[in-house]
């Protein structure tokens, strides 16, 4: 079976695009809690669930941040290019399963196959940065074999 890296750019695309949405969807469900909180006698109560509001405001903003970085990182990859040693955009096939460089989405299932999405700037990207096939590297105190690269 021949993995296709255009099909799994498009999975990490899905993966954050859902984070932004999520995110968003947060933000504003936060925000309406801040807005929709109604003054009462017990005035403390009031600013401590404003304040609670705007922290998870705030965290889920972050959020969003940090998802749109990754998919500024993920549009920077050409899915096309092939590779031939380990870099960011590079598929790989190791003795423990098989990476794709681009962003950390964890593991997809694409094609029916189950794939490690990960950041170049991960443990076991830069364990295996600038492998070729047939090489290997210690991950983790584990002996990890460069299979193929794509």
């Amino acid at each position: 079976m021949s993995l296709s890296k255009p099909a799994l750019h498009t999975a990490c695309q899905a993966f954050i695009e859902q984070r932004i949405a999520a995110a968003r969807a947060a933000m504003d469900a936060a925000q309406e809690s801040a807005l929709s909180d109604t003054k009462s006698s017990a005035g403390d109560k009031y600013e401590t669930g404003r304040e609670m509001a705007g922290a998870e405001r705030e965290r889920n903003a972050a959020q969003l941040l940090q998802a749109q970085q990754q998919l500024a990182e993920l549009n920077r990859i050409s899915p096309d290019a092939a590779c031939d040693t380990v870099r960011p955009g590079a598929l790989l096939r190791t003795s423990l399963g098989w990476f794709y460089l681009a962003i950390s989405a964890g593991k997809l299932v694409v094609e029916g196959q189950e794939v490690f999405a990960v950041s170049a700037a991960a443990p076991v990207a830069l364990a295996l940065k600038g492998k070729r096939a047939g090489e290997e590297a210690v991950f983790n105190g584990k002996v990890l074999r460069v299979e193929e690269v794509r």
